[in-house]
């Protein structure tokens, strides 16, 4: 049997970082919303509860039964879950004098408690709440504090009438963040030592599992894949071909607004790996369609039902095709449903399928973080170039021109972007501390030397991109002539998941090249700026 640890969400933005963070400790975990424990399953060896927006007064705040695995297996509270813990045991939360948030150091650390073994006294911790807990409950005993928080960590020992055997553990400070620094280390020491995690989880046990699955599942069967050229397709894609061969047919849409040259490389790398796979240039029908149209969200529906019957033409072509298979990977499930269970977003990936389409889903990537993708990929040989790609956008460059799309649109911004793209990819940074660890738990494969490693700027950032400001013009000077062209905009931004996002501060002397170079040699531009907007308030893709 699975082991598994259950997370509990009441709704923190970081809930999805607590369980990537128990991935990398090779142990498999739900995140689950904090109503939906799994009563009953045996392979549940511990349970997180996770932040919320809520304070434990408010009306509206999220409850659980705790006596649902108090007591049956371990629990960790982290922030909203430690002061519910708190207020639910007969402790005392109140509102504190000032919101503790940010960096803080751990003074007061008791390194005999398992939770806290290994962990450095004065390490540092991220603070975010807005209550305090002023006093813990009967049977517990607090383990760590800062100067401001008396009870920032604390715990029911085994053998309480509560706890029964099992413990119950509580910290008001996220451990699941890159800038609490031993944050690992104290989740190990639950997940692993205090849970009894086996560590069975790992790329090359989940490619072993899946492909037998996949193998039972499919049976003889044949399968169609949409490939984007992104990292979850892909690597789906790949997965898929290692369990059924040739009995997976690929296709992938060509809509004329990709990056420059990427069609080609693309199909090249594909049937490099041995893939059956059906290039569909379509760009013309997707120009013809779009000709005249300046709304950004008009622009995404016409090349999503472009798209949606470009598809559908090619795959009923294969008579024989039972299944569809999609890229979905884990976070792409959570983040279509809210903790209340009620879908408050439609992804791409889980919408369902057309009717007329006749196939059953197949989604091998389905519990999947990002970061474990491109694990798995590595695993199954894939080049690295294809596993650190940057997200891009469905409707590719016609929602990076502002505006509305020609071939001649495209062609600028594709020069543009292309070299944007490059100089990440050429330029080297040392990191070291907070950023390096950051870098590293994404899957960027670098070696740690004197506490310091080195790495592309391509590759310390989550996404870049060229934006073509074509709606707007702007004055310029080329040799002795006025030139009356358009600004490009430089986006690029580091990220976890994508939810939040800051702009990325690059090196002065790339920018200056950067842009030097684009001036220079694509016809169109006259001007670069650099977006340092994060989100929120904007989002990562202007349009």
């Amino acid at each position: 049997m699975q082991q598994k640890i259950i997370i509990l969400d009441f709704g923190s933005q970081t809930t999805q970082l607590i369980g990537r963070r128990v991935r990398e400790l090779d142990t498999f975990c739900e995140i689950l919303p904090y109503n939906k424990f799994p009563v009953g399953d045996d392979s549940v060896i511990g349970v997180i509860l996770s932040g919320s927006p809520y304070s434990v007064h408010d009306p509206d705040a999220f409850k659980v039964d705790l006596s649902q695995f108090v007591g049956r297996v371990p629990v960790l509270g982290i922030c909203y879950g430690a002061q519910f813990i708190s207020h639910t045991l007969g402790g005392k939360v109140e509102k504190a004098d000032s919101r503790e948030y940010g960096r803080a150091n751990l003074e007061t650390v008791d390194t005999t408690n398992p939770l806290f073994r290994g962990i450095e006294q004065h390490s540092q911790v991220w603070m975010s709440h807005g209550d305090t807990i002023t006093a813990i409950p009967d049977g517990f005993q607090v383990i760590g504090s800062t100067k401001d928080v008396q009870n920032a960590a604390f715990y029911c020992p085994p053998g309480t009438a509560i706890a029964n055997e099992k413990g119950i553990f509580a910290v008001q400070f996220h451990p699941e963040v890159f800038h609490t620094s031993q944050g690992k280390t104290l989740l190990k020491n639950f997940v692993v030592d205090i849970c009894g995690s086996r560590q069975e989880w790992s790329a090359a046990s989940f490619v072993d599992t899946t492909v037998e699955e996949l193998k039972q599942q499919i049976g003889q069967d044949r399968v169609i894949l949409g490939l984007s050229g992104g990292v979850d397709s892909s690597v789906a894609a790949v997965l898929l071909n290692r369990a059924i061969g040739q009995r997976l047919t690929c296709i992938f849409v060509d809509h004329g607004m990709l990056r420059k040259n990427e069609f080609r490389q693309v199909m090249d790398d594909y049937q490099g790996l041995g893939l059956n796979v059906i290039g569909v240039d379509a760009s013309e029908k997707f120009f013809a369609d779009l000709k005249g149209v300046d709304d950004p969200e008009q622009k995404r529906k016409i090349i999503g039902r472009d798209f949606v019957e470009v598809f559908n033409a090619e795959a009923k072509k294969i008579t024989d095709a039972r299944w569809l298979a999609q890229g979905t990977i884990y976070p792409d499930r959570i983040e279509s449903l809210n903790i209340t269970g009620k879908v408050i977003k439609s992804h791409h990936n889980v919408g369902g399928l057309p009717k007329e389409m006749n196939l059953q889903l197949c989604e091998p990537l389905k519990w999947l973080f990002k970061d474990e993708v491109r694990r798995v990929g590595r695993q199954l040989g894939m080049p690295e170039h294809l596993i650190t790609r940057h997200p891009f956008p469905g409707p590719g460059l016609a929602v990076r021109i502002l505006g509305d799309i020609t071939r001649e649109k495209v062609r600028i911004l594709q020069d543009a972007d292309d070299i944007y793209i490059r100089g990440l990819r050429e330029y080297k940074v040392k990191l070291s501390g907070e950023e390096a660890r950051r870098v590293l738990a994404a899957g960027v494969p670098a070696d740690m030397q004197d506490g310091t490693i080195e790495v592309s700027l391509y590759d310390q950032v989550w996404q870049a991109g060229a934006i073509l400001l074509s709606t707007v013009r702007s004055v310029g000077v080329m040799g002795d002539e006025r030139t009356y062209e358009n600004p490009v905009a430089l986006r690029a931004v580091t990220s976890s998941d994508a939810m939040t996002a800051d702009w990325a501060h690059l090196p002065y002397d790339f920018m200056a090249k950067v842009s030097n170079e684009i001036i220079n040699k694509v016809r169109g531009v006259n001007r670069v700026c650099y977006d340092i907007s994060s989100k929120p308030p904007a989002t990562i893709e202007w349009e």
